[in-house]
């Protein structure tokens, strides 16, 4: 590398390293064939980000110029061009003879190394898409020596074909044959070069790089449609009949009409004249047309082509009326539809290609047929009357291959049966065998994890005429059922399709189908969650639209798209009713953080972190126009609610409120007078005002035609301590919403609601929520009574704001919800989370509800047969629960302070609790009475247990004293040593307690004497938990330095250090046989050591996982074995079981919630207790 290009590479190399992601930017020099393999695989065995580019970079500096230029050009190509100009001075010449790959796709045009692969497109739906794309990476698959499974969804085959085509098939021409829309475009946008035929030239604008356009006329020129002619006879076009002049005009310039002629010539070289009459007389009814073509001749021309064909390829080509439109049939399907050999198929479909009825695909492994759209309303038209029978047909035909089994991936008719069976029984009118078909668990299975929920769902609503039976909700158990699951179901790995089936409730078809495929299994075992009847799901549909936060999501004013935007840099719109992708955006360079509809549905406007306001056409995805002027980030956006002139506001950091007249390039008004960043505006119903919110603790109201402030309100002499002065703390103004008539607006601030009248500016009403959680939005429903207003505590909360009551309570998102919006019509609305979904929930339905919300901090006991839970409920009540039949036992009466951990007697008799206040007390389960109370902690109590004898309560709080408290005696024992804070305590044998700290140390206690009997200096961090093994003889220490030991009791020294974690060790368990120790971390990962030599057995984690999807869904927090050390179960982000022998997942129960601290296992291993964030509780049994 020449020194120049070396020292520009040194002296940016921190900023460099700093920023670059590097696995695009390798996908690109490897195409460019200056890095290898090997040394990609060098980098991405690097930890961080950071180290990932410095290796990178490590690697280029021992290259030559052209790894220069590729590093060059692939920062430009990947959006780095503020570290390309860094590099650009130092860009080394080109000399003549030694022009490198990276300017390949100037040089060499024309000249393809890695082929020509071209595919017919044309009008398709996300379906259609999906299958082309799985096709299209199946062929370039064919020659690799990797059998993969097809792409799921269109994300994951657009992100396979982009590595097929830069790694295999570099320096390729795709040619994309008939696209109609931008969307469909961006799904092969790979940066390979493109060849696209289109109507449309606005196609293109969606995609980045440079563009070449050549116009095509619609019709072919009359020379050329003799040229056309000539070829098909065989004859030099001097020689062609006069008749041929008149056959091209009548043809309309129609390359589709003029080849079917012409095929008919070809065969018949003496019909000059016959055809001609034809054409001209228009013998030939004509049929509706149903697309943008405008061919005057193209029925004759069908119709004359059709009558040419023998009577039994007449009806062969009538058995293709029902074939689906803009879809590229497999041999196979057509194998089985007239129950022949592929040769003689072919041979068939041959005849009807020659004649230009048809046409062939011969890309990839085998021919793929298509009629043009016009052909297929042609002969729809004209067999209309048989296509019920037609599609009859072809079920029956399908039922007789597969019998009771279904296609396999492998087979290549395997995508058409499973995006177009159910199309067919409908068409056939086949109720019962659709009914069959859509409500199998196999069929939902085996289609889902090939193409995904959505285009289920769809097929529910579709078909639902087809469906539904009179008092039967059978479809609405299975629409329910997907819609609820759909963000499971387009995971990887992918869930268990039965056992999320047994979640369902009870009286559900799907419940009961899974129940009886459960029974059915051998070899995998199936949880029944028994305290299920409790939960009723309030949302009707879950989608995972983005793969990072969303941030806002809005209706369309008809109700059937939602918009939405996050972290990810996306703009997605979706159906409502299915959750099927219709658009996808990569919209700005930054966080999107509002997004739009416009009053008529037309337009989409997005705001981002990146300063800028997009304005997008919500149908084609095309960018209207940009808005730069705002210089900070901007916070909302919002168009007028009246159709007419397109008028957006926006607001931002900058402190400014803009005004926006899309029919102009720049801002209309600017509206100034914040000093501090403004959070939110809102038109007022009537568009005449503008309310914004900002952090410096108002609210104000602008006119929106004279850009004047006209109002301004100081929330913040609205929050006022104890002695009525302000508080101190900054009041954020977060979210305002008008009213539907305009008369109030609703204004967020910290917890509370404050309702104000326009015309006064009096205060009419305020609502105090929890001050364990701050608001997040809110949002008026257009009737004006209902409030929506989502809560950081993951949940969404509805209240009446005439009676100041709180209508619901509604959970499911398991983080912070950043946005809640009512549709027009107040029917629906959606909340968008931290958790990368969008629920949408129907207001009737979302009645009111319990706040049934229970802590994770509960304690259980498995007595007999029966299994008895001691929760915290509602923060300052005990529940005494019966886990088997979901009944509460007993409840205490609220206390004074909220309750921060419980336990239980074995028999059942007594129950204590500790209080955020420091307060302890014992209290007899029978009557609820509490026997004794002592405050024994300035801070909030962590833990308590009692001794076997139940005479005797422990406690721990955020502090370095246990306390050994004989409630009966009322006699207490501090035991004093550890130096920071007790993470926890557990009783030993012989009246002995193991304690552990923040300190790094673990203490063996004797509780009568309060003396320390043994100290272990364990960790250099904070001991996170300790397990003691079942013979007592030893014990293990986890710790926040990422090791496991294990230690001697009688010899007081480790055994055995376990490395190997690459985070915090959380939790750690030993096995019944006292041969295995298990151990989980934060990364979600779980390993399996031999307790003997303390070499690791197994590493237990998913084959595969979502990228940016943590392992175990989150931090591993507790383990158990089972009684014959063959199973190990552990709570996460949900609960896994798994085997000990092999190391792998056994089965997965998906939470609601998510975040479970500890699980309770019965000592046969048959019930295992849990809650999840939400406050939910699990009560599982093994089936």
């Amino acid at each position: 590398m020449d020194v120049r290009s070396r020292n520009y590479l040194l002296m940016n190399r921190q900023a460099l390293e700093k920023d670059i992601k590097t696995s695009y930017i390798m996908d690109r020099m490897i195409s460019d064939e200056v890095l290898t393999l090997q040394e990609e695989e060098r980098v991405k065995q690097q930890n961080t980000q950071k180290e990932r580019a410095a290796m990178l970079i490590n690697i280029i500096l021992t290259k030559d110029n052209n790894s220069y230029r590729s590093f060059y050009n692939a920062l430009l190509h990947e959006g780095y061009s503020d570290l390309a100009a860094l590099l650009q001075d130092g860009i080394p010449a080109v000399s003549s003879g030694n022009r490198k790959s990276s300017m390949d796709g100037m040089t060499s045009y024309g000249y393809f190394p890695g082929g020509v692969h071209w595919v017919s497109v044309g009008k398709q739906d996300k379906a259609g898409l999906l299958i082309k794309l799985q096709n299209l990476c199946s062929r370039l698959e064919h020659d690799s020596t990797l059998s993969q499974r097809p792409p799921l969804n269109i994300e994951e085959a657009k992100d396979r074909l982009r590595l097929l085509m830069l790694r295999k098939y570099h320096r390729s021409l795709l040619i994309l044959d008939d696209i109609w829309d931008s969307w469909v475009l961006k799904a092969f946008d790979n940066q390979c070069q493109v060849l696209i035929t289109s109507r449309d030239r606005s196609v293109t604008d969606a995609v980045a790089g440079n563009k070449y356009e050549v116009h095509v006329e619609s019709g072919l020129a009359h020379e050329k449609g003799l040229e056309i002619l000539s070829l098909f006879v065989n004859m030099k076009i001097s020689e062609l009949p006069e008749q041929a002049n008149c056959l091209v005009r009548e043809c309309k310039g129609s390359p589709l009409v003029i080849s079917l002629i012409g095929a008919l010539l070809r065969d018949f070289p003496s019909r000059w004249e016959y055809y001609l009459k034809q054409l001209q007389n228009k013998q030939f009814k004509r049929i509706r047309k149903s697309s943008s073509y405008d061919y005057e001749a193209l029925d004759e021309a069908m119709s004359i082509s059709v009558e040419q064909l023998n009577d039994n390829y007449k009806d062969y080509y009538k058995d293709l009326s029902i074939l689906p439109k803009d879809v590229k049939v497999p041999t196979k399907v057509l194998c089985i539809l007239w129950d022949m050999e592929t040769e003689e198929v072919e041979d068939i479909l041959q005849e009807f290609v020659n004649k230009s009825l048809l046409f062939c695909d011969r890309n990839g492994k085998s021919f793929h047929y298509y009629l043009h759209d016009l052909q297929l309303d042609f002969l729809t038209e004209k067999n209309r009357n048989q296509l019920q029978e037609l599609h009859k047909n072809i079920v029956n035909q399908y039922k007789k291959y597969y019998k009771l089994n279904t296609p396999v991936p492998s087979q290549e008719d395997c995508m058409y049966w499973y995006n177009f069976l159910a199309y067919h029984m409908a068409g056939a009118n086949m109720q019962k065998e659709l009914r069959d078909l859509m409500f199998s668990l196999d069929w939902i299975k085996a289609k889902t994890e090939l193409v995904g929920p959505a285009h289920l769902i769809h097929e529910y609503v579709e078909y639902s005429s087809i469906l539904d039976q009179k008092g039967s909700t059978v479809r609405e158990n299975f629409q329910e059922f997907l819609s609820l699951n759909g963000h499971l179901l387009g995971r990887q790995p992918f869930p268990d399709i039965i056992q999320l089936g047994l979640c369902q409730p009870e009286t559900s078809e799907v419940y009961q189908q899974a129940k009886l495929h459960a029974q059915r299994e051998t070899g995998t075992f199936y949880l029944e969650w028994i305290n299920k009847t409790s939960l009723k799901n309030l949302y009707r549909l879950v989608v995972r639209p983005h793969r990072d936060a969303v941030y806002h999501g809005c209706f369309s004013k008809d109700r059937q798209r939602i918009a939405s935007c996050g972290a990810d840099k996306t703009l997605q719109v979706f159906k409502a009713e299915s959750g099927e992708r219709l658009l996808e955006i990569s919209a700005h360079d930054d966080e999107i953080l509002c997004c739009a509809f416009s009053a008529d549905g037309e337009f989409v406007a997005t705001c981002s972190a990146d300063k800028k306001v997009k304005i997008w056409n919500s149908r084609t995805g095309q960018c209207k126009c940009v808005y730069e002027e705002h210089s900070e980030q901007v916070n909302c956006c919002q168009f007028n609610n009246r159709s007419g002139p397109y008028l957006l506001a926006t607001c931002s950091n900058d402190t400014f409120i803009k005004i926006w007249d899309l029919n102009k390039k720049y801002c209309r008004n600017t509206m100034m007078g914040h000093e501090n960043s403004v959070n939110h505006c809102r038109f007022s119903p009537d568009d005449e005002y503008v309310a914004s919110c900002s952090t410096d603790g108002t609210v104000k109201l602008w006119g929106v035609r004279s850009a004047n402030e006209l109002k301004s309100i100081e929330i913040k002499d609205f929050f006022r301590n104890a002695d009525e002065q302000p508080d101190d703390v900054d009041v954020l103004v977060k979210c305002c919403s008008w009213s539907r008539n305009g008369d109030m607006i609703l204004v967020v601030a910290k917890n509370k609601l404050l309702l104000f009248d326009v015309k006064t500016w009096d205060l009419l009403t305020q609502v105090i929520m929890s001050h364990h959680s701050t608001i997040q939005y809110c949002d008026f429903c257009p009737d004006d009574e209902l409030v929506a207003v989502a809560l950081s505590h993951c949940s969404v909360e509805l209240w009446n704001i005439k009676s100041l009551s709180k209508v619901a309570y509604c959970r499911g998102h398991m983080s912070w919800v950043h946005c809640v919006t009512f549709s027009p019509d107040g029917s629906l609305f959606l909340t968008s989370s931290d958790d990368q979904t969008i629920r949408i929930w129907e207001t009737k339905k979302v009645c009111k509800s319990s706040d049934a919300v229970l802590k994770s901090e509960l304690d259980v006991v498995f007595h007999n047969d029966e299994v008895m839970i001691l929760a915290i409920y509602n923060q300052k009540h005990l529940q005494l629960i019966n886990g088997n039949t979901d009944s509460v036992v007993t409840q205490t009466a609220a206390q004074e302070s909220p309750i921060s951990c419980c336990c239980l007697s074995e028999d059942l008799k007594f129950a204590a609790f500790g209080q955020e206040s420091g307060t302890i007390k014992v209290l007899q389960l029978l009557d609820g009475k509490v026997l004794k109370s002592r405050e024994a902690y300035k801070t909030s109590v962590q833990h308590c247990q009692f001794t076997s004898d139940y005479q005797t309560l422990i406690s721990s709080a955020h502090d370095s004293v246990i306390q050994v408290w004989n409630w009966q005696l009322d006699e207490c024992v501090f035991l004093r040593g550890h130096k920071e804070a007790i993470k926890d305590f557990r009783l030993l044998e012989n009246s002995k307690l193991l304690s552990w700290s923040f300190d790094g140390t673990v203490k063996v206690w004797n509780i009568t004497t309060g003396n320390t009997e043994k100290d272990f200096a364990c960790h250099g961090g904070t001991v996170l938990s300790c397990a003691v093994s079942p013979d007592g003889s030893k014990f293990s220490s986890t710790s926040a330095d990422k090791t496991a030991k294990i230690w001697s009791f009688q010899s007081s020294s480790v055994l055995h250090e376990l490395k190997g974690h690459e985070a915090c060790v959380r939790c750690c368990t030993f096995s019944r046989n006292n041969k295995l120790l298990a151990t989980g971390d934060d990364k979600g990962e779980i390993r399996i050591w031999d307790m003997l030599t303390g070499a690791l057995v197994h590493f237990c984690s998913p084959v595969t996982v979502d990228e940016g999807e943590p392992t175990h869904g989150g931090w591993v927090t507790d383990l158990s074995f089972s009684p014959d050390s063959k199973m190990l179960v552990s709570s996460g982000g949900y609960l896994k079981w798994w085997n000990v022998n092999t190391g792998e997942s056994l089965q997965t129960f998906y939470t609601n919630g998510t975040n479970l601290k500890s699980i309770h296992v019965s000592p046969n291993f048959k019930v295992y207790v849990t809650v999840d964030n939400l406050g939910i509780l699990y009560v599982l049994q093994k089936m």
